[in-house]
């Protein structure tokens, strides 16, 4: 049986093109294509593919946040992330909102097919831009001290918060301080955790966790 797909992507010219790319190819097939987050939550559950092309740039809900709802209301249906954002916040944001392939859109048809399968057989597929950041932030040296263990209980307090999902401004509303004290705290907490970003941040704070 071919493998189901469904597309959610606001651009029409690249959907019809992915549509059309997914349909020639017999292994595959497109079940259906979403403009925005909003209608792939209320289109897809009704007949769930197995696999979804998921945009990050969507108007209204973000891929990231849609990729997280779709993910706990289909939790068998895999989310491979296809976007020009190849940042490490952006990975790292996808990734931990459960999708388990990551793909630029300078991906060449043929590459992004069997991508499709990859992950639908249990693999990761990623463009090796990708790959390779994910794969470094694993091969950060190890710090003989617990950086955790730099942390002030302020910034302690702040990486708790971020970790749960707040934005910068919610922080400050919550702890009774400016926004700018914010950014401060969090650049220090970068510093003493070897991170450059957000999302480096709380994968530090997941492998720890679970360490």
């Amino acid at each position: 049986m071919p493998v189901t797909v469904a597309i959610v992507e606001d651009n029409e010219e690249i959907c019809a093109m992915l549509a059309r790319v997914i349909t020639r190819e017999s292994k595959l097939n497109c079940v259906g294509t979403c403009s925005s987050g909003e209608m792939a939550l209320e289109i897809l559950p009704k007949n769930p593919p197995q696999v979804v092309i998921m945009d990050i740039q969507l108007p209204g809900m973000s891929g990231i946040e849609c990729t997280s709802r779709l993910r706990q209301l289909l939790p068998e249906t895999q989310v491979l992330i296809y976007t020009v954002y190849g940042d490490n916040e952006q990975v790292f944001k996808a990734l931990k909102a459960g999708a388990s392939g990551y793909l630029l859109k300078k991906t060449p048809p043929a590459k992004l097919l069997e991508a499709l399968q990859e992950l639908h057989q249990g693999g990761s597929p990623m463009s090796g831009s990708i790959a390779r950041q994910v794969v470094a932030v694993f091969q950060t040296p190890a710090k003989q001290n617990d950086s955790f263990d730099q942390l002030s209980a302020r910034e302690q307090e702040i990486l708790t918060l971020l970790n749960q999902g707040f934005l910068y401004k919610e922080v400050a509303d919550r702890l009774g301080i400016a926004i700018g004290t914010v950014r401060t705290h969090i650049s220090r907490i970068y510093d003493k955790l070897h991170v450059r970003s957000r999302a480096e941040a709380m994968i530090k704070v997941s492998t720890r966790s679970s360490g």
